[in-house]
C-alpha cells in the first residue's frame, strides 16, 4: 500500500505561480512512476505530468513550457511547479503513484483556483 499526501494548492491570480508537493509513504519501493492529474468541474480527470523512476517526464500539451514536474527520491516527494497560471488551470489536482504491480494510488486532491 502507498499513501500520498498533497499540499500547496490555493488561490492565485492569472500569471502567477504555485508549487504542489506530494509526499509518499508506505510501500514506496513498489512505485514505478509518479505524476499529477487534475479534474475541473464537469470534466473528466486528465493527466498533467508524470515522471518515471528513470527520470523520464511527460506533460500534457496544455501545460508544456509552464509546468515542471520533479522528484526528490530522498524525501519520497514529487513536486509540480506551475508558472504562468491561467484560469483554465483551475481544478482539483491529484497526486498519483503507479506501482510496478500496475496499481494506481491517489492522494486526496488539492484545489487550485486561478482567478483575479
Amino acid at each position: 500500500q502507498v499513501h500520498l499526501v498533497e499540499s500547496g494548492g490555493g488561490l492565485v491570480q492569472p500569471g502567477g505561480s504555485l508549487r504542489l508537493s506530494c509526499a509518499a509513504s508506505g510501500n514506496i519501493f513498489s512505485i514505478g512512476a509518479m505524476g499529477w492529474y487534475r479534474q475541473a468541474p464537469g470534466k473528466q480527470r486528465e493527466l498533467v505530468a508524470t515522471t518515471t523512476n528513470g527520470g523520464t517526464t511527460n506533460y500534457a500539451d496544455s501545460v508544456k513550457g509552464r509546468f515542471t514536474i520533479s522528484r526528490d527520491n530522498a524525501k519520497n516527494t514529487v513536486y509540480l511547479q506551475m508558472n504562468s497560471l491561467k484560469p483554465e488551470d483551475t481544478a482539483v489536482y491529484y497526486c498519483n503513484a503507479f506501482s510496478v504491480f500496475s496499481v494506481h494510488y491517489w492522494g486526496q486532491g488539492t484545489q487550485v483556483t486561478v482567478s483575479s
